[in-house]
């Protein structure tokens, strides 16, 4: 991230999406189209460009206002412009990660909640992983992203920061629900562990998947 750290507000706007993952650093792009959420966004402008990223606890996204994570990331609004057809189209750059303290009375068409930043104070550095391999783990992602039809350039992912390499794939893979609260909620170098252990499981299941069956 760039720039001078600004101080974070003690309550934002939420916007709950099953199956969203914002870290911080990372670059969520965000398609948004339902009235209650373009409201949000034209209130986020003008406070600040923050939106609290955040997944229903069930595992679809309900019409209504069902029960949340306590867990979300805040992502401030880097690029924003208009689709012509009513959509915004935006992209967040994760600030911090949040708790949620309580869920303040709705009088707009979309939540708020007042926050809890205190654990997440050292979300803005970048911190190392030393006891991370990235050269195998980078050896692993082809055929991972391949079985899941995800193009990405690998080319340079051995230059980047292990912790960015990380976060990235965390935020794109195609994991469950449950598994993405878990990267986000994770420190880093626990992030890191968890993330392996998921895409190795998924080479498993692949490799199972395609043995010829045995009579």
């Amino acid at each position: 991230m760039t720039g001078v750290a600004r101080p974070l507000p003690d309550r934002l706007p939420l916007f709950p999406l099953t199956g969203a993952l914002l870290l911080p650093g990372g670059v969520l792009p965000l398609n948004i189209f339902e009235p209650r959420y373009l409201a949000m966004t034209d209130v986020a402008l003008g406070e600040g460009r923050l939106i609290g990223m955040i997944q229903p606890l069930e595992s679809r996204d309900d019409p209504g206002d069902p029960p949340l994570y306590k867990t979300g990331c805040a992502g401030r609004i880097v690029e924003f412009r208009e689709s012509g057809d009513g959509r915004y189209l935006v992209n967040l750059e994760g600030v911090s990660r949040f708790d949620v303290i309580e869920e303040l009375p709705k009088t707009e068409m979309f939540r708020r909640a007042r926050l809890d930043w205190s654990r997440y104070a050292h979300d803005n550095e970048e911190v190392e992983l030393p006891s991370f391999d990235a050269p195998q783990f980078v050896t692993k992602l082809t055929p991972f992203l391949k079985r899941h039809r995800i193009k990405a350039d690998l080319s340079a992912a051995d230059a980047v920061p292990a912790i960015r390499l990380v976060d990235a794939v965390a935020m794109m893979g195609p994991f469950a629900p449950a598994e993405k609260q878990a990267l986000l909620e994770a420190d880093p170098a626990e992030r890191a562990h968890l993330l392996t252990k998921l895409v190795d499981m998924a080479l498993l299941s692949s490799a199972s998947e395609t043995a010829p069956a045995r009579h």
